[in-house]
């Protein structure tokens, strides 16, 4: 039987731009399905895609606090999330479904 050996895929590695990490928040709450641990998850790759220290410092939140609460098992305050997407320099808005 063969071995197959597969790389660990990071999805911050791939977030280069402020269009990338825009459009891949947006595709992760659309297709979330309410999932609040997978857009949590989303805002953390994100933010280790923008480095996680300068997102601590503009978000007032401690680093380590912010790697546990954007984690596929944390669970952010609202504050929080709000906090984390302002110094992302992104903007929650709402539309119809």
């Amino acid at each position: 039987m063969k071995t197959i050996k597969l790389a660990r895929w990071d999805a911050s590695e791939e977030l280069k731009s402020d269009e990338d990490c825009a459009l891949y928040l947006q595709a992760i709450i659309d297709e979330a399905d309410g999932d609040e641990k997978l857009i949590a998850a989303a805002l953390g790759d994100i933010a280790r895609a923008r480095g996680m220290m300068q997102v601590a410092r503009d978000s007032g939140l401690a680093r380590e606090a912010l790697y546990r609460s954007l984690s596929a098992d944390g669970n952010p305050s609202f504050a929080t999330v709000l906090k984390v997407t302002k110094a992302l320099g992104l903007k929650i808005t709402i539309g119809l479904a």
